[in-house]
């Protein structure tokens, strides 16, 4: 970047140094001529002076244009406009002051008239040099290696022609035709890529017309001005001095003429087929305009967070693409409740059209009956104090089940034709299948959390079954738990309440996943904080069920077992809460049965009389 800036400041004092040259030594010459002196000064430095002017002005304007990536379009006309608004203000400056000098001696010598001439043809040629690499960045845009290689036999043409000014060398009238046709017919070729114009809005077609045309009046004054001081000055030093040369005279270099060929003839032809493309500007932007809409609803999956913003980007760009007055767009959710999305029409007015068209029977989009796009335009008519005489309606279809209706008003009877009823259309199945990929994302999205909140529950499940049992030289107590592809409520777990007294609880709780887990936690707060203040079954069931009344929503319950071994006495109380009866086993008469038992399972009974659905039980038992 620093070196790009040096480089421009480089160029332009390298432009500045040249042109004080090429004054200097000009003004010598014509002086010294004028005074019948030999010049001090070489007569071929002005013309060398000049080509190391358009050289640098050339790179200068490179740098600052042709390769700023950063400009468009309209920006490269502004640059040329205003480049000659600056050249042209300067000039208009050096004309009033030779107005009002009026007819003194320094406005009629012939040395100063060459300094305004000099003046007025470095700011022309610092015109044409900024409209030549703006017009090079026009046509080279989507350049192809044919027009690439044309343009690059142009600069070279270019290049020698600015030898042959800067030599001196004098062509005859029948060479300078043939550069002239040479150039002239490349210039023509190059002037037939057009392809920016295309990409320019009708506003932008509207600004580049005004600044072309502004860039042909800089051309035609400059043209005039220098034309007519170098034409006065020629004819004064031919008169005085006998020899025209005595100054640089832009008719003699080939190159300016060339230049101003160029920039006329592209702007030119940019301006005619700028003009002739107007009347089809508004149709190109309303299809660029119809994509982009399309492309929005398109991607609302990835952009948008949920239906609402598909919803309004629908109702926007259908408003948009068929220049209507007023819409609505009414969603139906899966619990029928009816949502109104509106544009310019209250849901009092739609509500009014929907009941009109109901009264009139007719059957179509409206009232959900057809999947089909319906104008109903001609029945909007005889609908008294509504502003619409127009409509369109469009369903939405999710999984071929209609969701809801999008609807279309104008305040002009016909005001839709088909190509505005195909575009929407397009929208509104486009919307549909947005909004079921939606609804797919965030189901796969609901089973992704569940599946997390399930690995959670899992962890939560095993941290709280114990890793070790209590056991004693009476009794061994095995556990073995499985857990499902969800996560289940079962919970067991051991303590011993002294020495001789160890408690046991089998549990189960309803539901599954992270509200099991969670009522698990909940049950074995409650079985280590009731079962160390030793009470007996029944009392501990009691307790439990006060306890989890507060803790469990209704319809959640938890069974349970609970064991108190007493091994001093060799007795086992137990109490059983709505869980599965428990299986003896005797090995002394090598039977089996169910103990007979009663209990309502914890949270079931919410009052005191849960005691009436619970009991204490005992068995005893001896060694094997």
């Amino acid at each position: 970047m620093l070196k790009n800036k040096a480089l421009v400041r480089l160029t332009f004092l390298g432009a500045a140094i040249a042109w004080l040259v090429l004054l200097f030594s000009d003004i010598t010459i014509l002086f010294s001529s004028l005074q019948g002196l030999h010049p001090d000064v070489p007569m071929w430095l002005p013309r060398v002076m000049l080509g190391v002017y358009i050289v640098s002005l050339y790179y200068y304007y490179k740098l600052r244009i042709e390769l700023d990536d950063s400009l468009n379009f309209t920006d490269l006309l502004w640059k040329v406009f205003a480049t000659g608004l600056i050249t042209t203000v300067v000039s208009l400056g050096f004309r009033l002051l030779v107005f009002l000098l009026g007819k003194s001696a320094l406005a009629s010598n012939i040395v100063f008239s060459d300094f305004i001439c000099q003046v007025n043809l470095a700011l022309f040629i610092n015109f044409l040099i900024a409209a030549y690499t703006s017009w090079k960045r026009l046509i080279l845009y989507h350049k192809s290696k044919w027009l690439f290689r044309t343009w690059t036999v142009f600069e070279i043409a270019f290049f020698i022609i600015l030898v042959y000014d800067s030599a001196g060398i004098i062509l005859s009238e029948t060479n300078t035709t043939i550069i002239y046709l040479v150039v002239g017919l490349l210039i023509l070729v190059l002037s037939a890529n057009m392809r920016w114009v295309a990409y320019l809005n009708f506003k932008q077609k509207w600004t580049s017309l005004l600044l072309l045309l502004l860039t042909f009046f800089y051309l035609t004054y400059f043209f005039y001005t220098v034309e007519r001081s170098t034409e006065n000055i020629a004819k004064a030093t031919e008169l005085l001095a006998k020899e025209s040369s005595v100054f640089l005279d832009y008719r003699n270099q080939l190159l300016v003429i060339a230049l101003f060929m160029f920039i006329c003839m592209y702007g030119v032809f940019s301006f005619l087929v700028i003009l002739f493309n107007l009347p089809t500007s508004s149709v190109f932007e309303q299809k660029l305009e119809e994509v982009v809409n399309y492309q929005r609803i398109s991607q609302s999956i990835q952009t948008e967070q949920n239906e609402e913003s598909v919803y309004n980007i629908l109702l926007e760009s259908s408003v948009s693409t068929v220049f209507a007055d007023a819409a609505w767009l009414e969603i139906i959710s899966a619990s029928n409740e009816h949502k109104m999305y509106t544009y310019r029409v209250t849901e009092q007015e739609s509500k009014n059209i929907k009941e009109h068209l109901e009264k009139n029977h007719v059957k179509g989009v409206l009232d959900g009956g057809s999947e089909k796009t319906k104008n109903l335009s001609k029945h909007l008519a005889s609908m008294k104090n509504s502003r619409f005489r127009s409509i369109l309606a469009f369903p939405i279809v999710v999984k071929e089940v209609n969701i809801g209706t999008l609807a279309l008003l104008k305040e002009l009877p016909e005001g839709f034709n088909k190509e505005m009823t195909r575009i929407v259309s397009t929208f509104a199945n486009q919307a549909g299948i947005s909004i079921e990929n939606f609804r797919l994302m965030e189901e796969a999205f609901q089973n992704e959390r569940y599946k997390e909140e399930l690995k959670i529950a899992k962890t939560v499940q095993q941290s709280l079954l114990p890793n070790k049992l209590e056991e004693d030289n009476d009794f061994e107590i095995v556990a073995f738990s499985a857990s499902a592809d969800e996560v289940g409520g079962d919970y067991y777990d051991t303590l011993r309440i002294n020495e001789t007294t160890v408690a046991l609880i089998i549990a189960d709780v309803s539901g599954k996943g992270t509200t099991a887990a969670f009522h698990m936690s909940q049950m074995k707060g409650i079985f280590h904080s009731l079962a160390q203040q030793h009470f007996d079954p029944k009392e501990f069931m009691q307790r439990a069920n006060q306890a989890l009344v507060y803790c469990l929503e209704r319809g959640s319950f938890i069974s349970a077992s609970y064991f108190v071994v007493d091994t001093e006495n060799k007795k086992v109380k137990y109490s059983r809460a709505g869980h599965c009866p428990v299986l003896y086993f005797h090995s002394g008469d090598n039977q089996s049965k169910f103990l007979k038992d009663r209990g309502a399972a914890l949270g079931m009974v919410r009052s005191k009389d849960y005691s009436n659905y619970v009991e204490t039980n005992e068995l005893t038992y001896s060694a094997g």
